[in-house]
């Protein structure tokens, strides 16, 4: 068995050291239970409105008129909705939300790439196709021996797809303690969405114009910038300042 590592130094494309709390099976697991129970209530939702609708006609139950009475058209209503919740409600979710879910924003975890940054789309789509084998035989039972085997706490569409689940913060205080007392010394809630999405498009931008928004959000923390610094340097100070916001907010 691996030596399962808690802590991972990366470095990124632009020599960025990123220290990364690595989120374990623990917090994995809390997450999928989140997110397995919202997609539960949305396929049985589903299903129990149009049983409902159903139940109006007269004449038939409301099976019977789902397969007979109504015909195919019916059933694709009813069935398809539940089974497109199930097999999309994670790619889609990741990819709109940079790697988050519900359940992996309620546990505080998050999905990035093994150099740190956001991963992009057909690294997520990867991940998520793997899901199919990861969940054999039953239960998620390959991907729990694989993320109690492997030294990163991997399952084999994170393998495939050059992904781990990382902490949003270092785990310190649990959730309860988190919104119940104050935390000056916390960025809040909005000032880190900005900061995520402006790393997840960090490459996308001009340099100019990445380096003015980061300038700000960096002072707006009360931190200051060398002077007498390159252009490169600069861009390269405020990416790292950045990336430890996220990773490690208290520092």
């Amino acid at each position: 068995m691996a030596t399962l590592q808690n802590d991972l130094q990366l470095t990124s494309t632009d020599a960025t050291e990123v220290n990364l709390a690595i989120a374990g099976i623990g917090s994995r697991s809390y997450a999928f239970l989140i997110d397995w129970h919202i997609r539960l209530l949305l396929a049985l939702g589903w299903l129990f409105a149009m049983a409902a609708l159903f139940g109006f006609m007269k004449g038939a139950s409301f099976w019977d008129k789902l397969f007979d009475s109504v015909g195919s058209l019916a059933f694709y209503v009813v069935i398809l909705p539940p089974l497109l919740v199930y097999f999309l409600y994670h790619p889609v979710l990741e990819v709109a939300l940079n790697g988050r879910t519900p359940g992996k924003r309620a546990a505080g975890i998050r999905i990035v790439s093994v150099e740190g940054q956001t991963p992009d789309i057909s690294a997520l789509l990867i991940r998520n196709i793997f899901r199919l084998l990861d969940s054999l035989p039953v239960f998620y039972a390959v991907g729990l021996i694989c993320v109690l085997l492997s030294a990163r706490q991997v399952r084999i569409g994170d393998m495939a797809a050059g992904t781990l689940l990382a902490h949003e913060k270092r785990p310190g205080k649990n959730a309860f303690e988190r919104f119940s007392t104050p935390d000056h010394g916390a960025i809040d809630l909005h000032t880190m969405e900005v900061i995520q999405d402006l790393l997840a498009r960090w490459k996308s931008l001009a340099p100019d114009k990445r380096s003015q928004i980061a300038t700000k959000l960096v002072t707006s923390q009360g931190e200051t910038l060398p002077e007498n610094m390159t252009k490169q340097e600069r861009d390269s100070e405020l990416h790292k300042r950045l990336m430890r916001f996220v990773h490690d907010p208290r520092a």
